[in-house]
């Protein structure tokens, strides 16, 4: 009788499974058949190859050089002229680029101008790369939201928190995105931070022992040279307790050819050394920064992601869940979503604080722990990270608390006491 009765609860429990298996299912169905519309860079390699001959061709660059980072800096297109060898652009949209350049500089590497849609001005990729008449009629922005010039007590230094902080070590980038957080440093020409200011962020370092943990950016830290960025990283490391070192860079998104083998040579012999980068969306994912990417963790590198929420590029639920899924298989752990800031000029990309909770609402449980970034609204005056969570506590007594899941639903929890 004990024989049957457990196995009647055995087909009971296996019933019960399939039920909720076919919830589940369910309940991802809408994703799986958006998936299908979003563009994914790994997917498009042959687009991007024809893309990539033609830009090769008005160079007349060879293969080798298309692979040489200094290459693909000394050829940034940064006139919209010569952008419209390569973009279907109305008259209109060139005076306006034009216009633009006078007030805000732009310049865009060979390999990113490759992964876009000539025909569509919509295309994610391009829109974070050519300039939009948008970026003139801003009337909420700031020059600088983050109090940055506030928060610097050595030349070089941004300092926040108790224990960290960044040292700003070039204005140069691959490509000067039109959403960037800094863009009242990029100027006109691009310059590496004078010697002398980095000595004295490095003096400051050295002086306050509550200093473990140093972020180099700018700019992007991987524009230094190997060697500039092996002295740095060699500078920190004599610093005792300075545990671990940081490079912010965009570089494996926008000209991915940067991670050479010297510089992977480099930053494997140092120690505690991470690499935060920042892809946007799929179609930015492709072969050559999955070779970067690679290439890095080969060498030891923890790599991370720091996503900028941007209206109509990846403010929604499925393209962010696509998005950080492909950052796995590449060896990226998706890190931040960041708010995008209220910065001058960029105001048409701040989408509203909801899109990015629905965003978290439909990762957790929905996907990995490991593809849930945190989402984060800076505090302004450069006053912290703060994390956005869906309110998952309900609410707290001695004893017990109410808890919600991914689904939504209410559980009572017990409390253990002090």
């Amino acid at each position: 009788m004990l024989d049957y009765k457990n196995k009647s609860a055995s087909v009971q429990n296996r019933e019960k499974s399939k039920k909720r298996a076919a919830e589940l299912k369910e309940s991802i169905r809408e994703y799986m058949e958006a998936r299908e519309n979003i563009e994914v860079g790994l997917q498009m390699q042959e687009q991007y190859q024809r893309n990539k001959e033609q830009i090769k061709d008005y160079f007349e660059a060879t293969e080798e050089q298309w692979q040489d980072w200094q290459w693909q800096v000394e050829n940034r297109i940064c006139d919209e002229k010569e952008l419209s060898h390569f973009l279907k652009l109305s008259s209109k949209e060139k005076e306006e680029i034009r216009e633009i350049g006078t007030r805000y500089r732009w310049s865009v590497s060979p390999y990113y101008l490759s992964l876009m849609d000539r025909e569509n001005p919509q295309c994610p990729v391009r829109k974070q790369a050519i300039p939009s008449i948008l970026e003139l009629n801003d009337e909420f922005g700031q020059l600088d939201p983050m109090a940055e010039d506030e928060t610097s007590p050595a030349a070089a230094v941004t300092r926040r928190y108790p224990d960290r902080l960044i040292i700003n070590v070039t204005n140069k980038c691959a490509m000067y995105c039109r959403h960037c957080q800094r863009r009242r440093n990029i100027g006109e020409v691009d310059y590496g931070t004078p010697g002398e200011s980095i000595k004295e962020a490095l003096d400051y370092v050295r002086k306050n022992e509550e200093i473990r943990d140093v972020l180099l950016t700018g700019g992007d830290a991987f524009m230094l040279s190997n060697e500039e960025i092996d002295w740095l990283l060699t500078e920190l490391g004599e610093i005792s307790h300075v545990e671990i070192k940081r490079l912010g860079t965009r570089v494996l998104v926008t000209m991915p050819m940067r991670v050479d083998d010297e510089l992977c040579s480099i930053l494997e012999k140092h120690e505690a050394v991470y690499v935060n980068t920042q892809f946007n969306h799929p179609k930015e994912i492709t072969q050559e920064s999955r070779l970067a990417c690679r290439k890095l963790a080969k060498a030891g590198i923890p790599l991370g992601n720091q996503a900028v929420l941007l209206r109509d590029i990846n403010n929604n639920p499925h393209v962010m869940k696509k998005l950080n899924q492909e950052l796995l298989k590449i060896s990226v752990k998706p890190y931040y979503i960041f708010h995008s800031k209220r910065v001058k000029g960029t105001s048409h990309f701040r989408t509203p604080v909801e899109d990015g909770m629905e965003i978290m609402e439909h990762l957790r449980g929905q996907t990995s722990g490991m593809a849930i970034p945190t989402f984060i609204i800076n505090a302004p005056k450069g006053s912290g990270k703060t994390p956005m969570l869906p309110e998952y506590l309900v609410s707290m007594s001695s004893g017990k608390l109410f808890i919600r899941n991914w689904e939504k639903k209410i559980f009572e929890y017990t409390n253990p006491k002090s």
